[in-house]
């Protein structure tokens, strides 16, 4: 039987605790519960709804980049109101509820991926679905952990790795603020975890891939995006197991196609119905961000 592609942009349609309110110029400006947030968007390169006021006057932080810096990541946050150190917003689905702390720090990331949550829904309703006796989940370059804590929210047990120990330690908080147990935390490089698992004849449930461009292991190790993620991927076929499984491949490279994703799954994968495309938030405006692209099935 020929395997069906739908090839879908995945929108989520509404979240109490986030909002995108406005995008342009490449920023955007966010809603995360009460706390507004302006911070830089490459791909919104179009212009703003908002005039520059409007923004400022609703504005509790904006990060600005450090033009003194290189790599053009790191920065620092303006205040124009009162703004806390550290805050959290809650997110609900079925019997699912996440609460996620969220940081300021010095890249403009501030612990949460929003244009996930679709993910979130599906891995919740897949494990639901897959109704095992016990179900077990691998959550690859995992950061703070929404994949994880969804899972574990379903009762399955889930292995959480992530090569960077202060990223561990916010996925923790999420777990503990959400009352959620059965996570494994792994501090590793996300390769030679999976190498092992190969050698170990272990198998999963589920295996949730959402690699960086760019990133180093705990010992310094290189992960460049289009040199190792085919070998990853070749590797996680071994340890998914045949039946009562899914996948998630989610990347953010700048300029890829969801085809890409595609064929990587194609070639690696059986399955009878793939699911890409892209990952995108409408603003208040109906002004449409693209923020990844991915691919998943469900067997």
């Amino acid at each position: 039987m020929k395997s069906k592609l739908t090839n879908k942009i995945l929108s989520p349609e509404s979240w109490q605790d986030y909002e995108l309110i406005d995008c342009g110029n490449f920023e955007k400006l966010e809603r995360f519960g009460e706390i507004i947030l302006a911070r830089p968007e490459p791909q919104a390169i179009w212009d703003k709804s908002l005039g520059e006021k409007q923004w400022t006057d609703r504005l509790h932080s904006r990060f600005l980049l450090d033009i003194q810096n290189s790599n053009g990541e790191k920065g620092i946050w303006k205040n124009f109101k009162k703004t806390p150190n550290n805050w959290s917003i809650q997110y609900c689905y079925k019997s699912m509820n996440l609460r996620f702390v969220l940081k300021f720090n010095t890249f403009k990331h501030i612990g949460i991926f929003p244009e996930q949550w679709s993910n979130w829904n599906f891995i919740f309703d897949s494990i639901k679905s897959l109704n095992t006796e016990e179900t077990l989940i691998l959550n690859l370059f995992a950061y703070t952990g929404g994949a994880s804590l969804a899972a574990s929210s379903a009762g399955a047990r889930v292995y959480h790795v992530d090569s960077v120990k202060q990223v561990i330690n916010h996925a923790n908080e999420n777990a503990e603020l959400s009352k959620l147990s059965k996570i494994h935390w792994i501090v590793e490089d996300a390769m030679k975890f999976v190498k092992r698992q190969v050698s170990k004849g272990m198998k999963y449930n589920g295996i949730i891939l959402d690699p960086p461009a760019f990133g180093r292991g705990p010992n310094g190790e290189k992960w460049i995006l289009e040199k190792h993620l085919n070998g990853i991927i070749k590797d996680c076929s071994k340890i998914l197991k045949e039946e009562k499984s899914f996948l998630i491949l989610n990347l953010y490279s700048l300029g890829w196609s969801p085809i890409l994703a595609e064929n990587l799954i194609k070639q690696n994968f059986d399955f009878n119905e793939l699911e890409f495309g892209e990952l995108i938030i409408n603003d208040s405006f109906d002004k449409k961000l693209p923020l990844g692209i991915y691919a998943r099935f469900l067997r």
